[in-house]
């Protein structure tokens, strides 16, 4: 039968040949009717037990390759059509796929925006908070939970932010959900049936606008300017589900919103009977003073409040949280439940007692003095290599910063030669889905994740492409 069983191998004998058996059906070379050896014969030419023969060929008679006649053996059944099964791979070879896409490329320094410095994860302390979570859970923690997500998690989160951002609500306004994502996938989809327009920064992240316009909502982008979104734009425009922004921190200008702006924002919503949604990103990393006041604060009634634990910890834990205006709690609470009835609540135990502890807090002041100064090596690397023809736009606050280049435009052949030299840059163009001009000789470049020498070389390279001359 041209059987071969690899007994060094990691895979079940009876495995090995229940797979053979079952391609040599497939591929036709064990034609329908023909009749296999008997399993005492077969045993014996492999030199393994009968047993594992008689579960091969009981798996297979169950699978209805096979048919086992009495008295007469066992038979390959009829009625199947020849079909080609792509061969295995190895275990070895698998694991050595995995292992190259997964090795970083080492070569290229990349700027992208929104990634952590992970090798700050504060493991030990996470560690420990969870096995105190654990210790102390009640069995009850290990059924499933309210999709409102875990109690004490949403209490400390209330008692976070009082705390932290002066931002009062009912632990009963606050939704956990998997990461930021999800909840801004949540929001749109709770106004889907409205068909209404959403308006949006322009420009923006893009791929927070696909997750609105999977909810088949009508984007309407806003123009931003170094203040954030330009709320004398709102007037003409429809009225809207909600108005997506980021005020603290606008991503990706990183402009603040003053409190003129925000009143008018407000009146607007209210005149519209729109809701807000704030998406509070990294509002903790501000390194010039204290974080700026949240929205929700002057509009608890129209601000949905989106928060994210993904740039303050890690993505890895995939929780973010909601605060939501009472009257769409219970409509929430239904497309939550039908969606995945609730966030894993271990974790959410875990980060309780990680918040309650102090180390969350620990954690951000740390990150705090680090990043702030990866950003200030990035500015003296951009003077050192580019002195006196770059501009930094935004506040001092993030992950991320945003450099003009005088007299530098940030087309495709410009980029195809920042990428030859083995740096990855973010044109602000690709966040915009409006006018493109006044943004052709800026970029994004995040800074978070990478290590002091990797910003150095990184600038270094781009320095060296933007001088090339064009080919």
């Amino acid at each position: 039968m041209w059987i071969n069983i690899d007994k060094k191998s990691d895979r079940p004998l009876m495995r090995q040949l229940y797979d053979q058996i079952k391609h040599l059906i497939l591929d036709g070379r064990l034609a329908p009717t023909e009749k296999l050896p008997s399993t005492r014969q077969l045993a014996a030419d492999l030199g393994i037990s009968r047993s594992t023969i008689l579960n091969a060929y009981n798996q297979l008679i169950a699978e209805g390759y096979l048919q086992g006649n009495h008295g007469s053996g066992t038979v390959v059944a009829s009625g199947i059509d020849v079909f080609s099964i792509p061969p295995e791979i190895s275990v070895k070879k698998r694991q050595a796929t995995v292992a190259a896409k997964n090795q970083p490329a080492t070569a290229v320094i990349d700027f992208q925006s929104g990634v952590i410095d992970s090798s700050q994860f504060p493991l030990s302390e996470w560690k420990k908070a969870y096995q105190r979570s654990l210790d102390q859970v009640p069995e009850a923690a290990f059924r499933y939970h309210p999709s409102a997500g875990v109690l004490s998690l949403r209490q400390t989160i209330a008692d976070y932010l009082r705390r932290t951002r002066g931002l009062a609500c009912d632990p009963d306004q606050i939704m956990i959900v998997s990461g930021s994502t999800q909840g801004l996938a949540l929001i749109s989809a709770l106004f889907h049936d409205q068909q209404q327009a959403v308006l949006i920064e322009d420009p923006t992240h893009p791929g927070l606008r696909k997750i609105i316009e999977r909810s088949k909502l009508n984007l309407i982008g806003i123009a931003v300017d170094d203040q954030g979104l330009v709320t004398d734009l709102l007037a003409p425009q429809p009225a809207p589900a909600f108005i997506y922004t980021t005020p603290s921190h606008q991503y990706p200008l990183g402009g603040i919103l003053p409190i003129q702006r925000r009143q008018k924002l407000i009146q607007y919503a209210i005149a519209n009977d729109a809701y807000l949604l704030e998406d509070d990103y990294d509002s903790e990393f501000r390194f010039e003073g204290q974080p700026v006041s949240s929205l929700y604060e002057l509009s608890p009634d129209r601000v949905i409040y989106l928060g994210t634990f993904s740039k303050i910890l890690t993505p890895a834990i995939r929780l973010g949280y909601l605060i939501l205006p009472k009257p769409l709690i219970a409509p929430y609470l239904e497309l939550k439940k039908y969606s995945d009835v609730h966030t894993e609540a271990l974790t959410q135990y875990a980060l309780a007692e990680f918040i309650d502890s102090g180390g969350l807090e620990k954690h951000i002041w740390k990150m705090k003095k680090i990043y702030a100064k990866k950003r200030q090596h990035l500015i003296d690397e951009l003077s050192r290599c580019y002195p006196d023809k770059f501009e930094i736009k935004g506040h001092a606050a993030g992950l991320h910063m945003v450099v003009h280049f005088n007299g530098i435009v940030f087309d495709a052949p410009q980029i195809n030669r920042i990428n030859s030299r083995q740096v990855r840059v973010y044109p602000i163009n690709n966040y915009v889905f409006g006018n493109k001009t006044p943004y052709c000789s800026d970029i994004l470049l995040g800074y978070a994740h990478l290590t002091f020498a990797e910003i150095t070389t990184g600038i270094t390279r781009l320095c060296t492409a933007l001088r090339q001359p064009e080919s």
